[in-house]
């Protein structure tokens, strides 16, 4: 199993970012899929995390609190590939972004980094004026 996160970078506050995480050796609709951050000094932490499924819409979805309204997950099962959609984005959202993925994770748990076993290397996004 393979996760490949791209998309990371440098962005002034209140822009927007893509990420996206190119997975291999799975079938991405059989597996719960999150998206984590860990900003210097602290835990890693869930920002959005989908059960499995064709789309987003078909389970569940958690969204940490500080990122409702701001940003958005969708998936292509067709490419292999995950996208986080962050717009407006802050200062504090600056942080090493990281995909994971696992085939059983409970819906009370859907973004607890401890439920996943397969990660992907993380991209950068720092927001900085």
């Amino acid at each position: 199993l393979q996760l490949v996160e791209s998309g990371g970078g440098l962005v002034q506050p209140g822009e927007s970012l893509r990420l996206s995480c190119l997975v291999s050796g799975f079938r991405l609709d059989a597996y719960a899929i999150g998206w984590f951050r860990q900003a210097p000094g602290k835990n890693r932490e869930g920002v959005i995390c989908i059960s499995p499924g064709i789309s987003v819409g078909d389970g569940n979805t958690f969204y940490q609190d500080d990122v409702k309204g701001r940003f958005t997950v969708s998936r292509d099962n067709d490419k292999s590939t995950v996208y986080l959609q962050m717009n407006s984005l802050k200062a504090e959202d600056t942080a090493v972004y990281y995909c994971a993925a696992d085939p059983d994770v409970p819906i009370q748990v859907l973004c607890g980094p401890y439920e996943y076993h397969h990660w992907g290397q993380g991209t950068q996004v720092t927001v900085s004026s």
